[in-house]
């Protein structure tokens, strides 16, 4: 913490009660270029029963300090009570606000660390102690400085003011972290949803599709079979592993264990050879010149390419998809084309195109998904390169 935020509520009190209790002293000497005090001395304010009075006040001024964090209300009491003694020896017609230091301290910090009722509480008992000071010097026919005592009361509401901000300021920051921290952990729910629907969908649709041909012609073809039993087995055990990998870095944090690079577009000739194993057929087009991109880039543009490709596998009834990857100058365009039958309606629960825009739009990009006038369905992508979305 910083220094002075180190200082106790009750230490900074007794600070401002001994610079007002100096400052009463010095405005009661003559001091070098006056010609005389700023304020005459009462009656017996340097004899030792006013000295006396002095010290009392002082001393309820130091036990308020010490009660302040635990006991507030009280403290703030033995505070107006010091300083209505203090007025004892000073013959002065109203609380100055030299003496009313300590409580302004004390208000200010009964607002900013107590709850806005006792806060409240505080600032009207202070402002009583002054209204009920100079009605006693009024009903008993003395004089009463009500102009001065008025500006000692409105220092009073000042520093409740400033105290009641410094709670809110604390307040609404302990509510945006609060909400930052409810942010980041729905973002890694939804990022943990992503990579395992991304890592699971398109194994399992590929597993369905090899199963599907399998028993089919398990009589008529069992080599045929064996193969695509043999493909079922390496899908699921690379989906396995990378559900286990994906596991242990959640579990350890990601600390003390290295982590597997994402995939990229450079593991899209391995995808489209594994969707081709399963029945169809990807045809990969790369236009424009290659170059190393932005990993968030790489990484989405996979991850597109993949769901895509996966619900042409699930719901496209078509044995063929086209997929092109453009370069362009400020930007990456991905493309998919299938000519099979397209989505007929959106799978209940569906994330799969929900999952791929949202993923553009992070990135700041577009996307559009639709049936084509010719008959199948295209996906389109663009992932802008530029400095403001990396």
């Amino acid at each position: 913490m910083p220094p002075l935020k180190r200082v106790p509520p009750g230490a900074w009190t007794v600070l401002a009660w001994w610079a007002g209790l100096v400052f009463t002293f010095l405005i009661r000497i003559r001091l070098p270029g006056e010609s005389g005090p700023a304020k005459l001395a009462g009656p017996f304010f340097f004899q030792w029963d006013g000295l006396a009075w002095l010290a009392a006040a002082t001393v309820l001024a130091h036990l308020a300090a010490v009660l302040l964090r635990r006991r507030p209300l009280p403290a703030l009491g033995l505070l107006l009570a010091a300083a209505v003694l203090a007025c004892v020896p000073l013959g002065v017609a109203e609380i100055p606000l030299a003496q009313f230091l300590a409580a302004d301290a004390a208000l200010l910090f009964i607002a900013a660390e107590r709850p806005r009722r006792t806060g409240i509480t505080a600032l009207l008992g202070a402002l009583t102690l002054l209204a009920g000071y100079l009605t006693t010097r009024l009903l008993s026919g003395w004089p009463a400085g009500t102009s001065a005592e008025l500006a000692v009361a409105m220092t009073a509401v000042i520093a409740w003011l400033v105290g009641h901000s410094v709670r809110q300021a604390r307040e609404h920051a302990d509510t945006l972290l609060a909400t930052a921290a409810a942010q980041a952990v729905a973002d890694e729910r939804l990022r943990i949803s992503r990579e395992l629907h991304d890592t699971v969908a398109h194994s399992i649709g590929v597993i369905a599709l090899q199963a599907g041909a399998a028993r089919r012609v398990i009589d008529t073809q069992p080599r045929w079979a064996g193969q695509a039993l043999a493909d079922i087995e390496t899908a699921g055990r690379e989906t396995l592993s990378g559900l286990r990998r994906m596991l242990g870095v959640l579990r350890h944090g990601g600390q003390g264990r290295p982590c597997e690079p994402a995939p990229g577009l450079a593991d899209l000739d391995r995808l489209a050879a594994t969707t081709t194993d399963a029945g169809v057929h990807v045809e990969v087009r790369r236009l424009g010149e290659r170059r190393p991109l932005p990993p968030e880039i790489d990484v989405s543009a996979y991850r597109i390419i993949q769901e895509a490709i996966t619900n042409v596998v699930r719901h496209a009834g078509t044995s063929r998809c086209q997929v092109s990857i453009e370069y362009r100058a400020d930007e990456l365009a991905v493309e998919v084309l299938d000519g099979g039958r397209g989505l007929r309606r959106r799978p209940e629960g569906g994330y799969g195109l929900a999952g791929m825009r949202e993923r553009v739009t992070l990135l700041q990009g577009s996307f559009r998904a639709e049936p084509r006038a010719e008959g199948g369905f295209r996906v389109t992508a663009r992932l802008p390169l530029t400095a403001r979305a990396r």
